[in-house]
């Protein structure tokens, strides 16, 4: 970390600029002299070698693109002479993996939880208004911006708040479907989250995605409450907000009495997602967070995986250490799925990158997966699923989802996570309610400018002061403690309502 340009892996194409560079620079790379031949930002890659035109450029030992021009040694590398280049995504035979060994159950780390009637465990504790479809979400919000505003919860210290999680669907889909089935599993996910210990679900009446039909769906013990509230039948708004206001006053007490006590890390589902992510991003951050994933498997945890878009081109990574054909052939499926999926609207895979990745240094999306892929460090992919579904673990479970962040983590969170790690380069704003998000910036630039919403400094490995082992012992440890009731820095902003996001899947009608 030392040098001024860092070769990730043996043969690669391309180094990484630690800082700045200007055109004429002399730089050490691995113990000989290059010459820069343009101004380089710090993040972006330079040529160290000379690359042919149409020759594949390797970065992370990997394939990220091919060269649209000759690039002599010391240039700058990227949009204006890189572009995206075909793979094979096909699949292929896998031989399997054993599946993560836990640690002893005595040698496991623990944290302090809340353990439900029925034995699920929560990081925080929660009153959840949830909405069957965009018309009752103003009144979600009233019920829940009235009980925090009245200052009722200042008697009960042990319930975490109200949160109205609303969204933009609910009616104008088909009755039935792909579309209606993914939003139902998703609020269902939220509902039976065991984050939230009791339940107001506000509907209009006449939507699509019944009020009735929804709650039916929702399997949870008695001992949380599920308290349905239907607009036109309460007489309006105003009306059903007061009613929502009371029902959340009488459930308050015995949400109070929830308390804390040790709990193994194996109970831990942590899921994993990256946003304005830049250069640094697989090289302090990503890695970092896939030691603290390893780390919290070998304690019998949960890890999960997400953003599809995200891995394409790096997605052999993962197959590669599948437990099973059928695991490996699961991911390669979704891949193909999204394949046809962007042929059919007609865009590309590439079109990920944003245009802040390529501002970070980021050229192609095959040099972001490789970066993001790192999220889910070296252990065995037990499970693959789809969007919102039940996660069941132990081990790294990867979910099919979309790479925009309130979207992937919506549907991880209703799959089961009960702490989120989410890192940035460029300085992502975010939150997840009902579940604490910690924020790992991959520089510390980004740590310092925006440090009232960062939790980790991953950019210390960047700066040679800690190792990438030393970092990923933070961040775990920092998951326990969050885990424990330590608030984040998005929780202590209000983050976390307004990104609840529900995957649209199928026609508007």
């Amino acid at each position: 970390m030392s040098e001024p340009v860092l070769r990730l892996r043996d043969g690669d194409h391309v180094g990484v600029a630690r800082r700045a560079l200007a055109a004429g620079d002399q730089v050490a790379v691995d113990g000989t002299t290059l010459t820069v031949r343009d101004d380089v930002p710090g993040g972006h890659k330079v040529a160290l070698r000379d690359i042919t035109v149409g020759e594949h450029v390797r970065k992370y030992g990997e394939v990220i693109g091919a060269a649209t021009q000759a690039v002599s040694a010391g240039a700058h590398v990227h949009v204006h002479n890189l572009a995206m280049v075909d793979l094979d995504h096909s699949g292929g035979r896998v031989d399997g993996v054993p599946r993560a060994e836990p640690l002893p159950v005595e040698e496991q780390a623990t944290f302090q939880g809340i353990v439900r009637a029925d034995g699920r465990v929560a990081t925080r504790n929660y009153v959840g208004v949830l909405t069957t479809v965009n018309c009752s979400a103003t009144t979600a919000r009233r019920i829940a911006d009235q009980v925090t505003w009245s200052g009722l919860l200042d008697d009960y210290p042990h319930v975490d708040g109200v949160v109205a999680l609303t969204h933009a669907t609910g009616c104008g889909l088909a009755a039935d479907g792909e579309g209606l089935e993914v939003l139902r599993r998703t609020i269902r996910g939220y509902a039976e989250h065991p984050n939230f210990g009791a339940l107001v679900v506000v509907g209009l009446g006449c939507e699509v995605n019944e009020i009735d039909a929804l709650t039916r769906g929702i399997e949870l013990p008695g001992s949380v409450p599920v308290l349905p509230l239907t607009i036109q039948d309460l007489g309006g708004t105003r009306r059903t907000a007061e009613r929502g206001v009371g029902l959340v006053r009488d459930v308050l007490p015995d949400l109070d009495r929830a308390r804390r006590e040790p709990v193994p890390a194996s109970r831990l589902v942590l899921g994993l997602n990256c946003g304005g992510s830049d250069g640094w991003s697989g090289v302090t951050a990503n890695p970092a967070l896939g030691l603290a994933a390893d780390t919290l498997v070998r304690h019998g945890g949960t890890a999960v995986l997400a953003e599809t878009p995200e891995v394409y081109g790096a997605e052999h990574l993962l197959t590669r250490r599948a437990v099973d054909q059928a695991v490996a052939d699961r991911l390669t499926e979704r891949i193909q799925w999204w394949e046809r999926h962007m042929a059919q609207t007609g865009g590309s895979m590439d079109n990920n990158p944003s245009p802040g990745n390529k501002a970070g240094g980021l050229t192609t999306i095959l040099e972001k997966s490789l970066g993001a892929v790192a999220k889910g460090g070296s252990t065995p992919l037990a499970e693959v699923v789809e969007y919102a579904e039940r996660v069941h673990g132990p081990g790294l479970v990867f979910m099919d989802t979309p790479g925009y962040d309130p979207v992937s983590v919506t549907g991880i969170v209703a799959g089961g996570a009960n702490v989120v790690c989410f890192t940035t380069g460029r300085g992502s704003a975010f939150g997840a309610k009902p579940v604490p998000s910690v924020k790992l910036a991959t520089n510390t630039d980004v740590f310092t400018r925006m440090d009232e919403d960062m939790d980790v400094n991953c950019g210390t490995v960047l700066d040679g002061e800690r190792s990438l082992e030393e970092v990923g012992a933070e961040v775990f440890e920092t998951v326990l403690e969050v885990a424990s009731g330590r608030l984040t820095k998005s929780e202590e902003l209000g983050y976390g309502a307004e990104e609840f996001t529900p995957w649209q899947l199928g026609a508007t009608m």
